[in-house]
């Protein structure tokens, strides 16, 4: 099977790294035509992933067409998926696994949905699940969820996708493994404004355990399986980008609650996605207090300890409600 890897940012060139070191030829595509030069010519990305080198299967284009695979894995942040597939139609009629995780601001579709709706022709999957690109690239141990909802391709792939370090789970419930994904990223930036507030880690810990239950609900309404959301792509993204410095949504996140800057140049994935759950969720009826809290501070319409005040006087309730 011939795979590609789209998008020379961190993670995809992690992944490429980690696919190549079976052997497997593997093709590394970066917009940035002096960005693909450079890592071909070097064998290391330095700009996003320093210190590791490229293995010799894989090979670093800025051309699209040389990109082309039986399989690719779509490694760009999720406000650009949309644009990416609009751009390069050829990418359609193809099987196409996105590695971003987040709910696209203008639609509210997420990853797998925007594939169907750009190239309805491919073949849409997912990978996602607890994992820092430095990691994988180290070849140190890590387990994703790969959902496709046709089995029978999803076990193709698991075999194609696995690797001595990268233990691959499947499933086809596609809903859930997107809305895991994304969800967390929202509870992470919670989880970092509390911590960088000094507000504890108790207060983090319930967090935590109620942005969960925020997660539950918005996947239940929306057809997600309970127990996808308590598997990789859920409940264990969740604990890793909650209580990790490595996880840029709860960098931004500390920023927040410690009131300084972040990083412009940073993708934060949870900031787009909180605001396109929140519009979700109304529409719904579905109560996220947390999600609402997080989309406050992101607009500066609530201080944090506003925020922390707010959460805490809800009405009592049942604890699963």
């Amino acid at each position: 099977m011939s795979i590609s890897v789209i998008g020379a940012g961190a993670f995809g060139t992690a992944l490429a790294i980690s696919l190549a070191r079976t052997g497997l030829p593997v093709t590394l595509w970066s917009r940035d035509p002096d960005h693909a030069r450079e890592m071909q010519e070097s064998r290391e990305n330095t700009r996003r992933l320093p210190g590791m080198t490229l293995p010799d299967a894989i090979t670093v284009t800025s051309d699209i067409t040389q990109a082309i695979a039986a399989t690719m894995l779509l490694a760009v942040p999720m406000q650009r998926l949309r644009g990416l597939l609009m751009s390069h139609p050829i990418l359609d009629g193809h099987t196409l696994i996105a590695c971003c995780k987040g709910v696209e601001l203008s639609t509210q579709l997420g990853p797998v949905a925007v594939i169907r709706a750009c190239a309805p022709r491919a073949t849409a999957a997912i990978l996602t699940g607890p994992s820092f690109a430095a990691d994988i690239a180290r070849g140190l141990p890590t387990a994703l969820t790969l959902a496709v909802e046709d089995d029978d391709i999803g076990q193709t792939l698991q075999q194609a996708l696995t690797t001595p370090n990268l233990r691959i789970y499947r499933t086809t419930d596609t809903i859930g493994a997107e809305l895991g994904g994304a969800l967390k990223n929202v509870i992470a930036i919670a989880c970092g404004a509390t911590i960088g507030a000094e507000l504890g880690e108790s207060a983090r810990a319930a967090l935590m355990t109620r942005g969960y239950a925020e997660m539950q609900r918005m996947a239940e309404a929306l057809g997600a399986r309970p127990e996808t959301l308590a598997g990789l792509s859920g409940f264990g993204d969740l604990a890793l980008t909650c209580t990790s410095d490595l996880s840029r949504n709860y960098r931004f996140g500390l920023s927040l609650g410690r009131g300084e800057p972040f990083d412009p140049s940073v993708t934060v994935e949870g900031a787009a996605t909180a605001r396109a759950v929140l519009d979700r969720a109304n529409a719904l009826g579905i109560d996220m207090p947390i999600t609402a809290a997080v989309t406050a501070l992101l607009d500066g319409s609530l201080e944090i300890q506003q925020a922390v005040d707010h959460l805490l006087s809800r009405p009592p309730k049942e604890e699963h409600a």
